[in-house]
């Protein structure tokens, strides 16, 4: 990575300090990034019409893409996959070939890059096996409790321990955990992993600098990743490079670069949120590193998030999840195990509730294994409710499984509840929403629309036993094409704090009725062309 010259550096000062021209020229980036995207798909519509249709050999492209279409088709119809999924991409490439199978080509298998698994499967082997050096191989839990079944899924599939002791904090808002964090930040002695997929410049932002800055000086290593679409509207270009110019003990890489072409890897973003202090203290959850998350500024109405904070040795999980992805892309690879903490003795935790036992693991998701382990974890909590199951999540764009296992919660009795946005931050996404809710409404789903303003918490708590908070959203995307992270508990207080939570959200929040979200029929025919193609989205 090349340094920045004086020049540079104080280019990118002046930029973020001056907030006007540093929004303007943000706003200006992206333009141009839609500019070129949009020129390409110009291009390749116009080379195709010529190709296909104004040329001498458009009969042999033609036949061409008619060969490829039925190859095509008929990989589609014999693979193993969500029949939703299958379908949206059969119609594209019927109606349109010339322009679906292209598009399919490119996006449909929703995988990374062969170098880009090939790096991580590398990193998380090497990861794992200096795991397993100091701590032994992931004991497979049995399966004779709730929270033990998952637990057995999550350490099979995911490699993800569970574990007993510990403490896990709930947060219902930004500016709840944002003092933590702080405190956290200050504490620290060794080191400090910070991965997010937004970093914006502003006071939440600049306050969590300068105690990075003082604990660089005090010799502090601290490693950041952020993603690099997530940023593209937050932070300037080689933002990175600024960072590690402040102090040699400062380290920072951007997640898969933006670039304004169409490229498989771009599918595929860091939507992760931790943060880690000496392997002691970790913060998960959908808090961003941005002034919305903590009240500092308005944004769609008030910016609804949740977040938790988790102690005792389910915190080197997390260096585990963060590790893998900075050894698999940054130019020089580190020694875990100089990161993991020493296990400390298992203390059956502090907030167990009832007389439980605790149970805290936290895991990760990814597209290269193709396996949604976010929509596993819900199912099972859906799927196993006796008494309700209460849902946050910005976007409800629902999936045969998911749509199927909401539905049968609810008309076996099941108290399901979920909460979503009145104010929309992505309008089409809103309406793909909305378009969800009349089979949910018929089958006795109980949807909420959160007044105040964008509810962004991605979580779920059921039956007073178990709960998830994490990053991973209701969608395709994330379900199934972004890094995503989350942690499941059982039978501790922040359980109920959860459900305390979304209680008092209901409360401020519309309930949902056919007849207050009744669409004409236009509305209805859009909305039924938006679902045939949800899974694109």
């Amino acid at each position: 990575m090349k340094k920045l010259n004086e020049r540079q550096k104080k280019w990118i000062e002046r930029t973020v300090s001056n907030n006007r021209s540093y929004k303007l020229y943000l706003y200006n980036r992206f333009f141009l990034f839609l500019v070129l995207v949009l020129a390409q798909i110009v291009g390749y519509v116009w080379l195709a019409y010529l190709f296909a249709y104004n040329s001498r050999i458009g009969l042999a492209v033609q036949l061409a893409v008619g060969i490829l279409e039925i190859i095509v088709l008929f990989y589609l119809i014999n693979k193993n996959d969500r029949p939703s999924v299958k379908l949206n991409w059969i119609l594209l490439i019927l109606l349109v070939p010339i322009v679906g199978v292209p598009m399919y080509l490119l996006y449909g298998e929703g995988r990374p890059t062969r170098l880009m698994n090939r790096k991580i499967l590398r990193a998380k082997e090497e990861n794992n096996a200096r795991w397993e050096e100091i701590y032994g191989q992931t004991e497979i839990p049995e399966a004779q409790t709730r929270e033990e079944a998952i637990g057995r899924y999550l350490a099979q599939s995911a490699e993800y321990p569970l574990y007993r002791d510990g403490e896990i904090v709930y947060y219902k808002s930004g500016e709840e955990m944002f003092p933590a964090m702080k405190e956290a930040l200050k504490s620290a002695e060794k080191y400090i992993l910070i991965e997010y997929f937004i970093i914006a410049h502003g006071k939440m932002w600049q306050e969590m600098l300068s105690i990075l800055l003082e604990k660089a000086a005090q010799g502090v290593q601290v490693r950041i990743i952020y993603d690099d679409f997530g940023c593209m509207m937050t932070l300037p270009p080689n933002y990175e490079k600024y960072l590690e110019s402040l102090h040699e003990n400062i380290r920072c890489m951007t997640f898969n670069d933006v670039v304004p072409i169409f490229a498989v890897r771009m599918n595929n973003r860091d939507h992760r949120k931790i943060l880690v202090v000496d392997g002691k203290t970790a913060f998960t959850g959908g808090i961003n590193l941005a002034d919305e998350y903590i009240g500092e500024i308005r944004r769609f109405g008030y910016w609804k998030d949740s977040g938790v904070k988790i102690t005792g040795n389910a915190v080197r999980s997390f260096v585990k999840m963060f590790f893998y992805i900075w050894n698999a892309f940054y130019k020089t690879k580190e020694d875990i195990g100089e990161y993991l903490p020493v296990e400390t003795e298992n203390d059956g935790g502090r907030y167990a509730l009832n007389d439980k036992k605790i149970c805290i693991q936290p895991y990760d998701d990814s597209p290269f294994d193709r396996v949604s382990v976010g929509e596993t974890v819900y199912l099972d909590i859906i799927n196993r409710a006796s008494r309700y199951v209460y849902i946050f999540t910005p976007y409800l764009v629902l999936d045969d499984s998911l749509r199927s296992a909401l539905c049968l919660a609810a008309l076996r009795g099941v108290d399901v509840r979920i909460v979503t946005p009145a104010i929309p931050d992505k309008k089409t996404i809103f309406r793909l929403t909305r378009a969800n809710y009349g089979i949910l409404l018929k089958a006795g789903v109980k949807i909420y629309e959160y007044t105040p303003g964008f509810i962004h918490a991605k979580s779920m708590v059921s039956d007073d036993e178990c709960a998830v908070v994490g990053t991973i959203n209701f969608d395709y995307r994330s379900l199934y094409l972004h890094f995503e992270n989350a942690v499941y508990f059982s039978g501790c207080e922040a359980v109920m704090a959860v459900k305390k939570d979304c209680e008092e959200t209901f409360a401020v929040s519309k309930k949902c009725t056919p007849e207050n979200t009744k669409r004409n029929l236009f509305g209805r025919l859009i909305d039924s062309l938006l679902r045939v193609f949800e899974t694109l989205f």
